[in-house]
Order: C-alpha cells, then sequence, then structure tokens
C-alpha cells in the first residue's frame, strides 16, 4: 500500500524538484556574475533547503546533530559515509557557515540546471574515475583552495553510495591528498542514517516516511600517521551508522 501511494508523491516530488533547479539556475547566474561569490553562496544555500522540502513531500524528515564547537577561521575536510545523493542537501544547508565544497564525478558536471552550475562555478573538485592523473589534480586544487582560504571539502571516500545503509570500506587516496594538500584543517566525520530508504525502490517510485539523520562526531586535528587518522576517521563514522 506504501509502495503505491508512493507513485502519485514521486510525480508530484520530480515536478517540484525540477521547478526548483530551474528557477535557481539563472538566479545562481545572476547572484555570481553581479553581485560575487558570498551572493551565489547565499543561493546554494538556500537552494538546498528548497530541495530538503520537495522531499518533505515524500514524508522525509531531517535531523542534523552537531554538538561540536567548529571553528569558521580554519579549513575542514569534511568525511562522511555515501548513502545517496540526497545526503548533499542538508549537508550544505547545516554546514553553510562553513562554506562546503564537495569532490564530484565529473559528470556531474554538466547537464543539469542549478547543480552542474554551482559545482563547476564554486569551487568544488570535479574527478574523472577513469582518469587518476585528473583526479588527483582536482583533489590537490581543492585541497589548496580549501587551506588558502578557509572552506571546508566534502568527501565521500567510500567512492559509490551504500545501496541498504552498510558503509562501504574507505579508499583512502583521496582522503590522502586532501589532507597533505590541507595540512592544517581539521578533519570533521559525519555520520548518515536513512538516506539510502529515499532510493529503496530504485530511482522510481521514491521511498516515503524516511528520517534521515546526521551526526557529526568531534573533529580531529590533521597530524601524525595519515593511514592511521583515517583509520580512526572511518571507525567513528562507521560506529554511527545504523544497519537496519
Amino acid at each position: 500500500m506504501l509502495k503505491l501511494l508512493s507513485y502519485p508523491l514521486t510525480v508530484i516530488f520530480f515536478l517540484l524538484f525540477g521547478l526548483v533547479l530551474v528557477i535557481f539556475h539563472p538566479i545562481q547566474w545572476i547572484c555570481l556574475n553581479i553581485f560575487g561569490y558570498n551572493a551565489h553562496k547565499k543561493s546554494v544555500s538556500i537552494l538546498n533547503w528548497f530541495i530538503m522540502r520537495c522531499t518533505n513531500v515524500l514524508g522525509t524528515q531531517y535531523s542534523f546533530r552537531n554538538k561540536q564547537n567548529i571553528p569558521t577561521d580554519r579549513p575542514l575536510i569534511i568525511v562522511t559515509n555515501h548513502q545517496s545523493m540526497y545526503d548533499i542537501p542538508p549537508i550544505i544547508w547545516y554546514m553553510r557557515k562553513y562554506h562546503p565544497k564537495f569532490v564530484s564525478k565529473i559528470e556531474l558536471g554538466k547537464g543539469i540546471p542549478s547543480v552542474s552550475y554551482n559545482l563547476r562555478h564554486s569551487g568544488s573538485a570535479l574527478i574523472d574515475r577513469k582518469d587518476p592523473k585528473q583526479s588527483i589534480a582536482e583533489l590537490q586544487k581543492l585541497g589548496n583552495y580549501i587551506e588558502t582560504n578557509n572552506r571546508s571539502a566534502v568527501i565521500f571516500p567510500e567512492g559509490t553510495r551504500s545501496r541498504n545503509g552498510v558503509p562501504k570500506p574507505f579508499r583512502t587516496m583521496g582522503l590522502k591528498v586532501m589532507m597533505k594538500k590541507a595540512p592544517s584543517a581539521l578533519i570533521v566525520p559525519i555520520s548518515i542514517n536513512n538516506s539510502w530508504k529515499l532510493l529503496r525502490y530504485g530511482k522510481f517510485p521514491m521511498g516515503l516516511g524516511s528520517h534521515v539523520t546526521f551526526e557529526v562526531h568531534p573533529p580531529i586535528a590533521n597530524q601524525g600517521n595519515a593511514e592511521e587518522l583515517i583509520a580512526q576517521v572511518e571507525n567513528q563514522i562507521v560506529s554511527g551508522v545504523k544497519t537496519k
């Protein structure tokens, strides 16, 4: 019964979602080209607030728990598990004062209103998974960017999303590059739960009634052995992920 109900609600969601993307595409262009970076950044934050509101049509709720006193005057490397594309809007909205930039696959850099424009112009890294040299260069560029500008980079070390919520082993190369290029960064682990349930039936229809939760763990200084640090971060993230 719930799955049957999800069909009409999914259609409504996609209509609203598409409308938001189309409306905010020219808004982003105007903000960036006329008013500059800060205006563009605010438009992106508001865009992602609206995307979250679109998912409310599906009965989706969000809880973002952040009890950490994270400074805004130094770079951050935000590391999190990955369950769906719907992991991203809450991070952009709730972590907006840290100016989050993303490590994303290069295919998303074109063809999607608002999303592609933001990825190309906000400072995010667009990596070609088939070209390690290009990927490393993009990650180095992002690391240098956050180190210079005291901003944050969001990386999903699993590489691809978990379709059932069970975390996949971390791929460490990208994170190591970021840590090397942003030596003063704090590493901020975040555990995400239940985002995968939005796609429990696949891309259509959407899952209903998901309570997506985010838990921000204590930040870790980017000091010492990289392998040990990454293992610590992975353990902390995984410990906060519920697999049922």
